[in-house]
């Protein structure tokens, strides 16, 4: 019976750590970990590669023990076999997975700050890197939140915190089963849809990017969907001059926040 009943728990506890983590994310990197310490929000533990102790890694191991948080050594094997970048900088936060909002509450926060809603709205963006520098372009240029689908494009992870710099602690993010629908909720409370598309006439210089706005980037291989290319209420394009006619989505997306930006400053 003793035997039975061992092997029973041995074939539970593989179920247990895997549901465990289902649970947790990384953020890696000094900048992405500093950003997420100086941010408050919540976490678990933070791993350190046994023997860094130079530059900004003093930094974080200071305000870690400052917040009462658990710092943990390993040797520099264990965290490569720990890390989901190749470049983690010899630092790993160990924290909730992402809260992702609703669209009630980046409009909310427009309306708290006294500003016009200025949402950018990703259809389908599939590489992480790309999110991660949009989010970046995104926080640094007063954008209150961003709207990605559910299915079929990159959510945040380790490597979107990174490459954002640690600017996805500070952005609102909305997860929706539907752009579309979405698109028409953003509508309802005022917003215009501008849609990126290299087929339209408008040039997005000269385009009233001002008032209630929301940028649609499509994704980086095909571009807005037809459905959501309907739904928006006007189309811009960036000039092209050489051989190759498209950009990097990322590249795109800051091109146009940032003329939305300056206008909008005026």
């Amino acid at each position: 019976m003793k035997d039975k009943k061992k092997n029973i728990e041995n074939k539970k506890r593989p179920a247990k750590i895997e549901k465990e983590n289902i649970y947790e994310d990384q953020v890696e990197g000094r900048n992405a970990v500093i950003e997420l310490l100086e941010s408050g929000k919540d976490i678990n533990k933070i791993f350190v590669t046994k023997g860094e102790k130079h530059g900004s890694i003093n930094k974080i191991i200071a305000m870690a023990k400052e917040r009462k948080i658990i710092l943990v050594e390993k040797d520099r094997r264990q965290m490569d076999q720990m890390a989901q970048n190749e470049n983690y900088q010899g630092v790993i936060a160990i924290v909730p997975p992402f809260e992702y909002c609703e669209i009630e509450d980046i409009l909310n926060k427009a309306k708290e700050m006294n500003e016009d809603p200025f949402v950018l709205i990703l259809d389908g963006i599939e590489d992480p890197h790309n999110l991660g520098s949009i989010i970046r372009t995104a926080e640094t240029a007063g954008v209150h939140g961003i709207i990605i689908p559910k299915r079929r494009a990159a959510s945040v992870n380790s490597t979107v915190g990174k490459v954002s710099a640690g600017a996805v602690q500070y952005m609102k993010i909305a997860r929706v089963t539907n752009i579309t629908d979405s698109i028409e909720k953003l509508k309802e409370n005022g917003l215009w849809i501008c849609g990126t598309d290299i087929a339209t006439n408008t040039y997005y210089y000269d385009q009233d990017l001002k008032g209630p706005l929301g940028i649609v980037i499509g994704n980086e291989g095909t571009g807005m969907s037809d459905r959501v290319k309907k739904s928006c209420d006007f189309l811009v394009k960036i000039p092209m001059k050489g051989k190759v006619t498209s950009l990097n989505a990322s590249v795109s997306a800051g091109i146009v926040i940032y003329e939305a930006m300056k206008q909008r400053m005026k």
